[in-house]
């Protein structure tokens, strides 16, 4: 079973002025001749970490990782309640990664993405098809309004009904009607003790439900104050406004990308991404190679779910598509 490759150091980085006052963080390692591919991280919100830069090899691949508009290392954070999240949209983001293809040079890559980052991936991809070799898919997101619905309102709570206590904790009865917005009034309030206990909340939710068993880790990371913030603002902010898409946007205008090669790679226990979004896609778009992991969840570290993303990432480096 293949796992990451070994830790790499970027050769490069830097920050790329995306207007709006909004710098963007960027790095690349691997093979400054290799395969161009991106790497697009999940949340929104949740920023590259190390181990991202593992799922390729080195050898073969020119690798990039960017932290989206205001999380990671990009420029200004989210933590601070001032700091406004207007501009921090899906199409904006996909304007960032073709400002970074170009001024990185590359005139086509591979687009890497899970969770959110499949949103990203795709609605990038349908937005430039001409510049997209090959896509890599894996915890499949669309921000449809059932998908939204499920995590955060009814669905998963019926499998966490001890999680979902602690998540539910900060919002009063009279607004459990509609969680999303409750939290979303919160998560910008600018008294701390009003803000921080929702930014827990929401953030460990996911943290605890990410796997298929509990990983003490993933939840630390979530339960980090200026991180809970960050995350939870961010994601909060695209789901009151249904990711600035359509209902169904993604999977209508598969017919954009269908002459892509891609790979899709689903856990058949994702609480959070369920997998009938992974289905709908692979029904959408049968000519994509599909992968349910019959014993894995929603993270990308899980073992099944890594073996076969780093099996698509071998294979597309030696320009084999199926």
């Amino acid at each position: 079973m293949r796992t990451l490759y070994p830790p790499i150091d970027p050769y490069d980085s830097g920050m790329l002025d995306v207007g709006h006052g909004d710098q963007v963080y960027w790095e690349v390692c691997g093979n400054p001749a290799g395969k161009p591919v991106v790497m697009v991280h999940g949340g929104p919100g949740g920023g590259c970490t190390p181990d991202h830069r593992r799922q390729f090899d080195p050898e073969a691949y020119r690798i990039v990782l960017f932290d989206q508009r205001n999380c990671g290392r990009s420029l200004p954070l989210a933590s601070d309640p001032a700091v406004t999240l207007e501009h921090n949209t899906t199409w904006n983001l996909v304007a960032d990664m073709e400002r970074l293809r170009e001024y990185l040079g590359i005139d086509r890559w591979l687009v890497f993405g899970g969770s959110w980052g499949s949103a990203l991936s795709l609605a990038y991809a349908q937005t430039h098809p001409d510049r997209v070799t090959e896509l890599v898919l894996r915890g499949i997101f669309t921000l449809r309004d059932l998908e939204l619905q499920w995590f955060y309102q009814d669905g998963a709570s019926l499998i966490y009904p001890d999680l979902w206590e602690s998540y539910i904790a900060p919002i009063p009865e009279e607004e459990r009607g509609d969680f999303i917005s409750a939290f979303h009034r919160r998560l910008n309030d600018p008294d701390p003790d009003v803000r921080l206990p929702a930014a827990r909340a929401w953030s460990v939710w996911e943290g605890s439900a990410i796997t298929l068993h509990p990983n003490p880790g993933y939840i630390a990371t979530h339960g980090e104050d200026d991180y809970a913030v960050v995350f939870s603002r961010i994601e909060c902010h695209y789901f009151v406004n249904n990711g600035f898409l359509e209902d169904g946007q993604l999977l209508r205008d598969v017919d954009k990308i269908r002459h892509i090669p891609c790979v899709i790679v689903q856990g058949r226990y994702d609480m959070c991404t369920p997998a009938r979004t992974a289905w709908d896609l692979h029904r959408a778009w049968p000519e994509a190679d599909f992968h349910m992991i019959p014993d894995a969840g929603h993270a990308y570290s899980e073992p099944g779910i890594l073996d076969r993303l780093i099996e698509a990432t071998d294979r597309f480096a030696h320009g084999e598509h199926r």
